[in-house]
């Protein structure tokens, strides 16, 4: 295996949840990203979605997640694996008691280590409202853009007229991961 990029470590979140890369290394089914996340909250961890070319595979490794995909809950614990292809509508909770830890496959990664980092950025500056989303519309388009996919129910030529548009936006005024706060 060759190694695409450096691992870029250990995300922290101010509730002590974590994202961690633990590869992000290409084989024989291409480049693929390989994350681990700690979360400590209970509830949704984001809204329904899709990828046009993503696929994520997630492995429970301690506590209870429930996964919709295509309108249908799925329960997952402890060593069971779940994997969304292209096209499928997901979303997903944590369930558990307390702890629950998950691995995280995205082929290709995309842009998904930024949006990770985009993510734990703005909930470190408090700059995301009390469901997660980004209060500034200008992070908006990014985390939007930064999500390799789309929101189920918006039309996508909205999206990528009003969210892609707030990205560019964003981009031109110098908003990045490491940039504008």
């Amino acid at each position: 295996m060759r190694q695409h990029q450096p691992n870029p470590g250990v995300l922290v979140h101010p509730d002590g949840s974590t994202v961690t890369c633990l590869e992000w290394n290409t084989d024989d089914q291409g480049e693929y990203l390989l994350v681990e996340h700690n979360i400590s909250r209970n509830g949704a961890i984001n809204g329904p979605h899709w990828h046009p070319s993503l696929t994520e595979t997630f492995t429970i490794i301690q506590g209870t997640m429930r996964f919709r995909v295509d309108g249908k809950n799925i329960w997952a614990g402890p060593s069971e694996r779940l994997t969304v292809t292209p096209g499928q509508v997901h979303q997903f909770w944590n369930e558990s008691d307390g702890q629950m830890i998950m691995r995280h496959e995205i082929r290709p990664p995309g842009n998904h280590w930024q949006m990770f980092m985009l993510i734990h950025k703005l909930e470190t500056e408090g700059k995301l409202n009390k469901k997660g989303i980004p209060s500034n519309p200008l992070w908006l388009g990014l985390a939007w853009k930064s999500m390799d996919g789309y929101i189920a129910g918006l039309p996508v030529t909205v999206q990528k007229v009003v969210m892609g548009g707030l990205a560019r936006i964003a981009n031109a005024l110098g908003y990045t991961v490491n940039g504008k706060s």
